[in-house]
């Protein structure tokens, strides 16, 4: 079976189950500031996992590119990735257990034919928490799966959530096939590495609360995950992910230009290139810095491990660049139109690095040279890290190769010392999150509409949101813009957002087509990524946006006095604010 075939027969068959299809996402979370990337389907939908209405209704489905970095120390195995793509259906509140079993069993055997026989899932065993999910054990046992090939397991492998301290979670049931050539063993083991997992129920069933316990929400949802490159892998009787076309073609170029078998560091170079793309076609550059960080830490991962099987030609990231871009340009168009942008920036850093990495690596030598225990200091990390462009991450995998440990802890320390970062900015926040929609945070959703405005209303009437990262302490705010704003237009733009403040503008939220939404003159950079309904909200006569976020009802319910503390660039033609509301 072909890629894109999958990807139909999965959306017919849910929408044949009443489910609505809704639009592949951006990597780039729009209101969730817990989270770098989109790791999961679940993520552009926060909000309605939350309790609030969807556009759409209560049964939705879709797949989701997504961007994971947790599992990256497995990237070279056989199923293990940094970028895929997730085939997902969502319950918001409607279905939950039973029927989201059935509707995944019948996919499985009906839909793609996998042999019954073949299939084992794993539920949750309970604690004292949390009871053992002998409803989904049930499900599976009247659907003909035997007892042998039900493994009661703990919240490490079938419980998911919550993002952080508090909010929704609840036990989930894995679905695993036997790709060995032979028949299925009778007994289903997780530690036989031949059952692979290729799907994932999740039933958010409970809210943990800031003690640690756990009550019965009131909306259950359904959340489901089906990894598109391992069912292909699935369906076609292969060995890993890398067999399949979506990498087959990439590494093949590869192996083109490379001097040396080394299958691991192949799976590597094609994994993180792929990666590396997907990321800059979202008009992010490399950098120190969170997102920049992760995709800085991709793309020298891949020049080293080229480094190490031999490849010599020149640009050859650019050439692996334009293999992803054609396995992709059907499903991704915008890669294309991205393509300059995307092969400039791979360039750039293909310079700097390579200007370091060789002087990077003889003071490496150097250091573990004089070594009398098992263990780098954080302060020639760090050196490695400012002066030669080594991620921590890199440092950390050549001290392993020569069964040595680097002494983290005392790496932020020199870090902090030199840059004022935080630890979880540089080292990103990989996990999917459930954004943070407390009162503060909903009162700053709503003034970034308000500064949008504002910006239009005296900059240019053209600005568009170029991304946005709320907490509950700031805005951070990215615009189109040229120039930098003059001390007088930051005091107009204050003045104003202040004025709507204190004005009592009343919010209201109406759901229509795109294009009714257009016809009323609401804007939206992101409104391709909620299909043909979306949600308007408009601010008195003032605004009017579509947007999924959290909102105050009026503008009196925001608290302080809005005022822009910082102004930066954040890339070409792009300005970065930062604001704050001050009590």
């Amino acid at each position: 079976m072909k890629v894109n075939e999958l990807i139909k027969e999965y959306i017919e068959f849910f929408k044949s189950k009443k489910h609505k299809e809704i639009k592949n996402s951006s990597l780039i979370p729009e209101n969730d500031p817990t989270a770098l990337f989109i790791s999961a389907g679940m993520h552009p939908l926060v909000p309605y996992l939350l309790g609030q209405k969807h556009p759409f209704g209560n049964r939705l489905v879709n797949v989701q590119r997504c961007i994971r970095t947790t599992d990256i120390e497995e990237v070279g195995d056989d199923v293990h990735l940094t970028f895929f793509e997730m085939l997902g259906n969502w319950s918001l509140g409607d279905y939950f257990k039973e029927d989201a079993i059935k509707f995944s069993f019948e996919f499985l055997t009906k839909v793609l034919k996998l042999n019954k026989n073949k299939l084992a899932v794993s539920c949750f065993i309970g604690d004292e928490n949390a009871e053992k999910d002998i409803e989904s054990a049930e499900v599976w046992e009247s659907l003909g799966i035997p007892k042998e090939r039900i493994k009661f397991l703990g919240k490490r492998d079938n419980w998911w959530g919550p993002a952080g301290s508090t909010g929704p979670c609840g036990p989930d049931t894995e679905m695993f096939y036997w790709t060995g050539k032979e028949n299925a063993p009778r007994e289903f083991n997780l530690e036989d590495k031949t059952w692979v997992e290729i799907w994932n129920d999740v039933f958010m069933q409970y809210n943990q609360l800031k003690d640690g316990s756990l009550k019965e929400l009131k909306q259950k949802n359904v959340d489901t995950g089906m990894g598109v490159e391992r069912t292909i892998m699935t369906l076609n009787n292969l060995k890993s992910v890398f067999e399949t076309e979506l990498f087959s073609p990439l590494i093949n170029k590869i192996r083109e230009f490379s001097k040396k078998d080394d299958t691991k560091a192949e799976r590597i170079i094609a994994d993180h290139i792929k990666a590396s793309v997907f990321i800059l076609n979202e008009k992010i550059e490399p950098s120190n810095l969170g997102r920049g960080y992760v995709l800085r830490r991709l793309i020298r991962r891949v020049i080293r491990y080229g480094n190490l099987i031999g490849i010599r030609k020149e640009n050859y990231l650019e050439d692996l660049a334009k293999v992803v871009i054609d396995i992709y340009k059907l499903n991704y168009p915008e890669l294309k139109k991205n393509e300059i942008f995307i092969l400039d920036q791979l360039k750039k850093e293909d310079d700097r690095f390579r200007k370091s990495l060789n002087s990077g690596l003889r003071v490496f030598e150097k250091e573990i040279r004089k070594l009398e225990e098992k263990i780098l200091s954080g302060e020639t990390a760090f050196t490695l890290f400012s002066s030669y462009g080594f991620p921590l991450e890199m440092t950390i995998e050549l001290a392993k190769e020569k069964n040595l440990e680097v002494d983290e802890e005392n790496f932020w320390e020199e870090f902090k010392k030199h840059q004022e970062l935080s630890r979880k900015a540089t080292k990103g926040v990989f996990k999917s999150g459930l954004a943070d929609n407390s009162e503060v945070v909903t009162q700053l959703h709503t003034v970034a509409h308000l500064l949008l405005q504002a910006l239009r209303n005296h900059i240019d009437k053209n600005i568009e949101q170029r991304g946005s990262n709320i907490t509950a302490e700031r805005i951070r705010f990215d615009f189109n813009l040229d120039r930098k704003l003059e001390d007088d237009e930051i005091k107009v733009i204050e003045n104003e957002v202040n004025e709507k403040i204190k004005a009592s503008l009343e919010v209201k939220k109406e759901e229509m087509s795109v294009e009714e939404a257009k016809k009323k003159g609401a804007s939206g950079t992101f409104e391709e990524k909620y299909g043909n309904v979306v949600s308007v909200y408009s601010i008195g006569n003032y605004s009017e946006e579509i947007c999924a976020g959290p909102h105050v009802s009026n503008t009196k319910e925001i608290k302080g006095k809005f005022r822009i503390i910082k102004q930066e660039s954040s890339g070409a033609g792009i300005r970065r604010i930062k604001a704050v509301l001050e009590k």
